[in-house]
């Protein structure tokens, strides 16, 4: 498969302070990509820089043959950037189905696609975001996502304060999502074990830094890497 996202020598941080000193990163279409680490390893900053919210000091980031190192977030976003993050941002004032047709850009995944993956929002469609339960929330912020039809999808901790219900409901769309094909992701997660089962390749960092990379079912056969860089061991 061809590379579909390429990060070459990216040294990025905020302001003057550096987070990721020297990141290469290559991301194949249609791949998933688990990114793990400690708190505080530059698993948010890699994505923010992706998206465009970080200090870019040197290096590359290309989206096929695309150079999104000039452009601003917003054109990024027209150009198959997605994004989830972690405080989600969706619009608390606008309903559900209005979050998600402000952002639509044409392509496979419009609203009535996006209803059949998350059935609640379908159901809450005339809710205003700030009536939204946590786990609805995060479903409507992966669903403005899709909609904005991306070739790239960028998740940052999607499970995060969810009750284990609702981590395994998302999970298992987001499953779905990436078996669909016509984007690739890269997801930031705590859950080690549970992210193993989605993603295709693992990419730990350490002080910005990738300290081990490996196929998810490489990890999973040999969990030695997770306790030694994440104090995480056995099996889920």
């Amino acid at each position: 498969m061809r590379d579909l996202l390429s990060i070459e020598n990216l040294r990025a941080g905020y302001g003057e302070a550096v987070v990721l000193p020297d990141m290469t990163l290559r991301l194949a279409d249609g791949e998933v990509l688990a990114l793990l680490g400690r708190n505080g390893t530059g698993k948010t900053t890699l994505i923010n820089s992706i998206v465009g919210a970080t200090h870019r000091f040197s290096g590359t980031i290309r989206l096929g043959d695309t150079d999104l190192t000039p452009l601003r977030s917003d054109q990024r976003a027209r150009v198959g950037i997605g994004w989830v993050p972690q405080e989600r941002n969706i619009f608390r004032s606008l309903t559900v189905e209005e979050n998600m047709t402000a952002v639509a850009q044409p392509g496979p995944w419009d609203v009535e696609r996006v209803y059949s993956m998350f059935p609640r929002l379908r159901e809450r469609r005339k809710n205003f975001g700030n009536q939204l339960s946590g786990g609805e929330q995060q479903m409507l912020a992966i669903g403005r996502a899709l909609t904005l039809n991306p070739k790239v999808l960028l998740l940052d901790e999607p499970t995060e304060g969810l009750a284990p219900i609702i981590v395994d409901e998302l999970l298992a769309a987001l499953g779905e999502i990436t078996r669909a094909g016509g984007i690739c992701s890269i997801i930031v997660e705590q859950n080690a074990h549970k992210i193993l089962r989605l993603a295709d390749r693992v990419v730990i960092l350490d002080r910005g830094t990738i300290v081990h990379e490996a196929t998810s079912v490489a990890l999973q056969a040999d969990a030695a890497p997770l306790e030694r860089f994440l104090g995480v061991g056995g099996k889920a």
